[in-house]
């Protein structure tokens, strides 16, 4: 199965902020899209920290990592760098030596690189051969256990519109952006039903399952 998990859109429908920079990585304003995460005692286990929240948002937090055996990402989302990689590339993600994965991870890329091991169990695969390609790797990597999409936006949308979506779970934000990238577009949706809705404060849950 192919899962998206905890996938942060404002009120006005915007999955990231315009402008992505390596200072906003998720864009101008982006970053409050995430803050709720890390009130979570889930999100603050994953950046080494104690305490936090056990209420719905941790619980839907627990559910992304529940089962996973593999992830899938656009290049956008592992990191700012454009073009072909240079032969000694330093960048290995926004994460650290120790990323939150512990799994493999495909990125999806025009440009062919080695993989990168990292610490604690992550590898990142660069795939050149497209969704398709991503998804057969990651699903023989998983050994069985479902396979997670994270983002960006495009990489989830080229997804959708190839069907491949199994379960669509998305964090509905109250915080206007006004501008950036917008999720959905004209039948992206089709074929899905809301299987679940749950809130708290900070956050709407919705889940969106296949039919």
């Amino acid at each position: 199965m192919l899962r998206v998990h905890n996938f942060c859109v404002s009120v006005d429908g915007y999955g990231a902020g315009a402008d992505q920079s390596l200072d906003d990585p998720i864009g101008a304003g982006g970053g409050r899209l995430h803050d709720w995460v890390f009130q979570t005692r889930t999100g603050r286990r994953m950046i080494g920290e104690e305490g936090g929240s056990e209420g719905v948002d941790d619980e839907m937090m627990r559910a992304g990592e529940t089962g996973i055996g593999a992830t899938i990402m656009g290049r956008n989302m592992f990191g700012p760098v454009r073009g072909a990689w240079a032969p000694d590339e330093p960048w290995t993600g926004w994460w650290g030596d120790d990323p939150p994965y512990h799994h493999p991870v495909f990125v999806l890329t025009h440009h062919a690189r080695p993989s990168v091991t990292m610490r604690g169990g992550t590898v990142f695969h660069f795939v050149t051969g497209g969704i398709e390609a991503a998804l057969e790797q990651a699903e023989a990597a998983a050994g069985g256990l479902d396979v997670r999409l994270g983002g960006g936006v495009s990489t989830i949308q080229q997804y959708l519109r190839a069907g491949l979506v199994d379960q669509l779970h998305l964090a509905i934000i109250p915080v206007v952006l006004g501008r950036g990238e917008r999720l959905f577009t004209d039948g992206l949706t089709d074929g899905y039903t809301c299987t679940r809705m749950v809130a708290s404060d900070a956050a709407t849950h919705m889940v969106l399952t296949r039919s």
